[in-house]
C-alpha cells in the first residue's frame, strides 16, 4: 500500500502517567490537515510552531508546540505531525480523541515503526533495534541497540548476503554448461569464495549470540546433588535470602527463580531440586522440573561439594549435556584447605572454587558470568544487539552453507544452487528483505504504541 493510499494514525508517544511533557504523534497523508484544525494555523516544514490546540467547540485544550515533518524525510517515511503539550493524562487523551475525531485511527503497538520499515526508512533489524533501545538495561546495550538501530549489523549481513549472491549467480552459470567440468568454470575459486562466506558467517553468528545475551540477558541454571549449597549460592549471588537453606538435603523441591545484574548484565539464575537418584515422587517431581529447565538453559551452573568432587556427578552428567556452556563451582571451600582459584577444563567448560557462606572467590564467579553473558565492558565496546530469531536465521543459513558446499565438492549443481538459495533467503529474513505477514505482526506488536 502506497502512503497516500494508508490512513492516518495518531497516539501518544511519551510513556504514561503524568509528566512535564507529553507527545500527540500523527501519521499519514491527513497528519497535516488535522494538526493544523486542531493548531488554526497553517504549519511550515521543519519548523517549531507554538500554538494553542483547540477542541471542536474552539476552547482551549493545551498550548504547546507543533513539528510537521513532510514525507518521505520523516521517521515513517509519510507526513508526520507531533504536538508537543503538557503531559497531563487528561490533557493528552483529549489532545488524541481530538485527532481521532478529525478522522485519525489509534495507532496499534508499533505501527509507526512498521511503516518506517515498509517506506524503507529502516529495515527490520534496525526496527526491532528501536524496542531494543528502549528497552535497554544498562548503557552497555543501549550502545548496542543503537549501532544495530545505525545500520552495523545489518551491513554485515548484507555483506555476506552479497557474496552469497555472486556464487549464486555462478552457480546458476555453470548449470547452463553441463557438459563441462565445473574445474574448468572456475570451481576452486568458487570453492575459496564460499569457504571465506562461511568464516565471516560464523563470525557474524558468534557476535550476534553475544549481542542476543547483551539484550536478553543469560537464563542460567543452578544445579548440582542435594545440599551441595545452590541455594546459598543464589542467595549470595542475589543479595537476599530467597531461597530457604537447612541442612536436610533436598530441601528445594521447585523452581526458584531470580533476576539479578552482575556488571551491569542481567541475569534469570534459577535454582532447582538436587539431582539423584531415589527420593520420594514430591523430589523425583522437583528433579524432573530441574532437568525441563535445563532444556532451555543458556548456561549450567554446577554445585559440587568441595569435599566431595566426584559425588553426584555422574547424574547430573546426562542432564546438563545438551546446555550451551557449564561453569562448576566446588562450593563450601571454607571446610576445607583449598583456595578459589579459576582453573581452565577447556571447551566452555570452566571450574571456580567459592565459599557461598564466607563469599570467598564469588568475584570470580560474578567475572564468569559477566563474560559468559556478553563479555568485559571493553569486548563489548564494539558489540550490537541481536534476537533469538536473528541468531537462528544465521545458524540455518550456515547449515545451507555447508550443504552447498557438499553439493559442490560432488559437482550436484543444481543441489548446490537450492541450497544457496535457501541460505541467501534466510539472511534475508533477518532484515526483512525475505518476510511473511505474520512475523511482522509479532515483531511489531511487541513494540509500545507510540512508537
Amino acid at each position: 500500500m502506497q502512503p497516500s493510499h494508508r490512513d492516518t494514525i495518531a497516539a501518544i508517544a511519551t510513556a504514561p502517567g503524568a509528566g512535564g511533557i507529553g507527545i500527540v504523534r500523527l501519521s499519514g497523508p491527513g497528519s497535516r490537515d488535522i494538526g493544523e484544525r486542531i493548531c488554526g494555523r497553517p504549519l511550515a516544514a521543519r519548523r517549531a510552531h507554538h500554538v494553542r490546540f483547540h477542541d471542536a467547540d474552539d476552547e482551549v485544550l493545551d498550548d504547546g508546540i507543533a513539528l510537521f515533518f513532510p514525507g518521505p524525510a520523516s521517521y515513517t517515511g509519510e507526513d508526520v505531525v507531533e504536538l508537543q503539550g503538557h503531559g497531563g493524562v487528561a490533557v493528552l487523551r483529549a489532545l488524541l480523541g481530538r485527532c481521532l475525531e478529525l478522522g485519525a485511527r489509534h495507532a496499534r503497538p508499533g505501527e509507526f515503526s512498521e511503516r518506517a520499515f515498509l517506506e524503507g526508512r529502516l529495515d527490520l533489524a534496525q526496527a526491532e533495534a528501536v524496542a531494543d533501545l528502549i528497552a535497554a538495561g544498562d548503557i552497555r546495550a543501549a550502545r548496542a541497540a543503537r549501532r544495530t538501530l545505525e545500520g552495523d549489523f545489518s551491513r554485515r549481513i548484507d555483506a555476506i548476503a552479497e557474496g552469497l549472491l555472486a556464487v549464486r549467480v555462478h552457480v546458476e552459470a555453470a548449470i547452463d554448461f553441463a557438459d563441462e567440468s565445473l574445474e574448468t568454470l572456475g570451481g576452486d575459486g568458487l570453492r575459496r569464495r564460499l569457504v571465506h562466506l562461511r568464516i565471516d558467517l560464523d563470525q557474524l553468528m558468534l557476535e550476534a549470540e553475544r549481542g542476543r545475551r547483551l539484550r536478553d540477558g543469560l537464563h542460567a541454571v543452578i544445579v548440582g546433588p542435594p545440599n551441595a549449597g545452590k541455594s546459598s549460592l543464589l542467595n549470595a549471588l542475589a543479595g537476599v535470602d530467597r531461597a530457604i537453606v537447612t541442612d536436610v538435603a533436598g530441601t528445594t523441591r521447585d523452581l526458584l527463580q531470580e533476576v539479578v545484574r552482575v556488571d551491569g548484565v542481567e541475569l534469570t539464575l534459577v535454582d532447582t531440586a538436587g539431582l539423584r537418584d531415589g527420593g520420594d515422587s514430591i523430589e523425583r517431581e522437583g528433579m524432573r522440573r530441574a532437568r525441563s529447565e535445563l532444556d532451555r538453559a543458556d548456561l549450567a551452573i554446577i554445585v559440587l561439594d568441595a569435599r566431595d568432587v566426584t559425588g553426584g556427578t555422574s547424574v547430573i552428567a546426562d542432564s546438563i549435556a545438551g546446555v550451551p556452556a557449564r561453569l562448576w563451582l566446588h562450593n563450601k571451600i571454607d571446610l576445607t584447605d583449598g583456595e578459589a582459584a579459576a582453573v581452565a577444563d577447556g571447551g566452555t567448560d570452566r571450574h571456580l572454587a567459592v565459599s557461598a557462606l564466607t563469599g570467598q572467590g564469588l568475584e570470580e564467579v560474578r567475572k564468569a558470568l559477566a563474560a559468559l553473558a556478553g563479555g568485559a565492558p571493553s569486548s563489548t565496546e564494539g558489540s550490537f544487539t541481536a534476537r533469538t530469531r536473528h541468531v537462528d536465521a544465521l545458524r540455518r543459513s550456515a547449515v545451507e552453507l555447508a550443504q552447498a558446499a557438499r553439493h559442490l565438492e560432488l559437482e550436484s549443481l543444481d543441489l548446490a544452487a537450492e541450497a544457496l538459495r535457501a541460505a541467501h533467503d534466510t539472511l534475508g529474513e533477518i532484515t526483512g528483505v525475505v518476510r511473511a505477514d505474520d512475523l511482522l505482526g509479532s515483531i511489531f506488536s511487541s513494540f509500545c504504541i507510540g512508537k
